[in-house]
Order: C-alpha cells, then structure tokens, then sequence
C-alpha cells in the first residue's frame, strides 16, 4: 500500500483484526451489489470508503424524486439518471480509487451466474423475490456468500447465506418460491434511517467476509422492529429437501 492509502485507512489499519494484510484483501476484493435503492446506496458507499477495490453495481432503474428520501447515494441533479450512473458518481467522489462497473439492465440466468461467479461476496439490496431466487441460486453453484436483506415500514431483516460453509443454509431454505408476495416501499412505505442502518449492516458482514474477521450472520436471521428498537434472531437450518443447497 502507498502512503495516501495508508492514511485514508488508517483507522482500520488500528484495528488488529484488519491491518494492514486485512486491508489489502480488502482492496483486492470484488463485491457485486444487486439494486441501488434505500439499501444498496449506504451499502455501496461503506463499501468503497472502506476500501473495497472492486465494485459491480446492477440496477435497471432510473432516480425519481421520491428516491430521494432514503437512497443517499443519489442526488435532486441525479433525477432521470440510471441509479448505477449516479451512484458510481457519488463513488468517485468519495474513493476515486474504487474501481467500478456499473450495468444498467437487467440480469438472469447464464449471464447473471457467470457475473456472479467473477465476485468475492454479492449484496442483494433488491425488493424483488424472483431476482433473490435467482442470486441465491447462482451464488450457491458458484459457492459465492450472499448478504441479503430487506426493509420495509418499520420492519427489517438480514442475513448471510454461505455456501462455503457446509452447514449454512440458503434464501430457498428460508422462502418458498411460491410463498412470497413482492412488497416495495411504493406501496407500503418505508422510514428512511431504517435502510440506511440495515444497508450500513449489510457492508459490515461483507467486511468480515472478506477479510475473515468475527463471525458473521451465516445461520442466522436478525429481525429489527424499528418502532421500538427490538431486535430478534432467529436460527436458520438446513432443509433436508432443498433443491438448491442440498444439491
């Protein structure tokens, strides 16, 4: 690392789980992050403060007004732009030594598991069950971790889903494919800190995939109630009979 490096992270470089070896996985990383909406948005940029070298940002929409109010990512000027223009905007002026790919369409089968095959860990900040099925598929047979949360009113989840680790469990263990309505914030609102504190979540246990450090959210599920600041967790099993974890 050089000496501008060293000093726009030095206080990660304090930390002796990260140092300098831990910072320079970091900078060598690639973490494709699905939707830059409320949660991609803080997710993306923690990510880049932070130092991860390499960053795949994928979403098909455009920034409108109402965006403004949670994705913090995107800007009044940014209105009528694709949300992975103006987030990889918003990047260059925070890191400009972030790498970044931005891909303005959408994304599904080969080509959607072979863009996930070329990344260390993949965020699925999206609001839409087919596409989560369709990442926690490819992220298995590429043995990629998921980071996948969601974030609706005043209710929030995360979780991490490893197929590294033989004991973790995937999104398909969670969710029946046919069981799941899609809920969006159009339709049912949403309190903006809330994306931003579950989307700042979902770039920790990206960091500590990455770099090997603590223990992340794999097995488990953590449920916030903003309304009176609870949190659950919920541990997560394998399904004997998943058709996708137990192939």
């Amino acid at each position: 690392m050089n000496d501008e490096q060293l000093l726009r992270y030095s206080r990660q470089l304090m930390l002796p789980q990260v140092e300098v070896a831990g910072q320079e996985k970091l900078l060598a990383s690639r973490v494709l992050i699905m939707g830059l909406g409320g949660l991609g948005c803080p997710a993306a940029m923690y990510l880049a403060a932070a130092g991860v070298g390499q960053l795949t940002l994928v979403d098909h929409d455009k920034v409108e007004l109402s965006n403004l109010q949670r994705q913090i990512a995107h800007h009044t000027a940014s209105i009528g732009l694709f949300k992975v223009d103006s987030a990889r905007a918003t990047i260059a002026a925070l890191n400009p030594a972030v790498s970044v790919d931005a891909i303005n369409r959408k994304l599904a089968g080969d080509e959607l598991a072979a863009l996930v095959a070329r990344h260390d860990a993949v965020l699925d900040c999206t609001d839409n069950f087919t596409i989560r099925f369709a990442l926690n598929s490819a992220c298995f047979a590429g043995r990629v971790p998921l980071v996948c949360a969601a974030a609706i009113r005043l209710e929030a989840q995360i979780a991490v889903f490893d197929p590294r680790q033989p004991d973790s469990p995937c999104y398909r263990c969670l969710y029946e494919e046919d069981a799941e309505a899609d809920l969006s914030c159009a339709h049912n609102g949403v309190l903006a800190p809330l994306v931003g504190v579950i989307g700042s979540l979902q770039a920790l246990e990206c960091l500590k995939l990455l770099t090997g450090i603590g223990k992340t959210l794999a097995g488990r599920l953590l449920l916030l109630d903003a309304s009176t600041l609870e949190w659950r967790e919920l541990r997560l099993r394998k399904k004997a009979d998943c058709p996708v974890c137990q192939d």
